[in-house]
């Protein structure tokens, strides 16, 4: 499929699936629907591009899949929320795997400083909240996030040439999804912020999409002679 329409679908069903867990009306059939989807059409993007590095590859999609994994089982906040956070904390390993077969890990000491004094002050603000059965695996959780965020810094600073742009994307994703989950964090935790589902999922979904694009896409085919 193009590129553009692609991109487009991943568009519009986000736009759905967010608007669903927006309405005050109960739109669940429709969250259900397009939140897997929308993820489901991200791994599609990511599934033809990255045959140049398939250890990476393989790595990325199963980070991807796992990360779909996760979108499922929180379509039910309150039983589904620690599966979901075990799938989405395999996702930051498998993502991590991906983005160290090419460079060391943890090569740039100032992005994992930084990542860290972040994540830590978040996870400070929020651990008073945190039910003392969710510590250990939400602080886990951070500590894969935190990992996964400053190695596509790595990956970012170390671009060259033509990987330089996929590498800025990756940095971009790396910092909208720690992003993402400080947003949804306070919100189930602290206290219910306005718009929270918008800005938990557009932050969640432009990671995704940026990680996806890290890929070097296929080489487009030669026209028949």
């Amino acid at each position: 499929m193009h590129s553009r329409i692609l991109n487009g679908l991943i568009v519009a069903s986000a736009m759905l699936a967010i608007a669903a867990g927006s309405w005050a009306l109960d739109q669940r059939m429709l969250l259900f629907v397009f939140k897997p989807l929308t993820t489901a059409l991200i791994l599609w993007r990511a599934w033809p591009r990255g045959r140049d590095v398939p250890a990476s590859r393989v790595a990325l999609l199963t980070g991807l899949a796992l990360s779909w994994l996760g979108d499922v089982a929180l379509l039910w906040p309150q039983g589904g929320f620690v599966p979901g956070l075990i799938a989405f904390l395999l996702g930051h390993i498998a993502y991590t795997i991906a983005f160290t077969r090419q460079h060391r890990f943890l090569a740039q000491p100032a992005a994992l400083a930084t990542y860290a004094l972040i994540a830590g002050a978040v996870l400070a603000f929020l651990w008073a909240h945190v039910p003392e059965g969710l510590r250990v695996p939400v602080a886990c959780y951070v500590l894969a996030l935190t990992a996964m965020s400053a190695q596509t810094a790595v990956v970012g600073l170390s671009a060259q040439g033509d990987e330089r742009q996929r590498g800025r994307l990756l940095m971009l994703g790396g910092a909208l999804f720690m992003a993402s989950d400080a947003i949804l964090a306070t919100n189930k935790f602290a206290q219910p912020l306005p718009a929270a589902s918008l800005w938990i999922l557009a932050t969640y979904w432009a990671a995704q999409w940026c990680i996806a694009s890290w890929l070097k896409p296929p080489a487009p085919r030669a026209p028949p002679a």
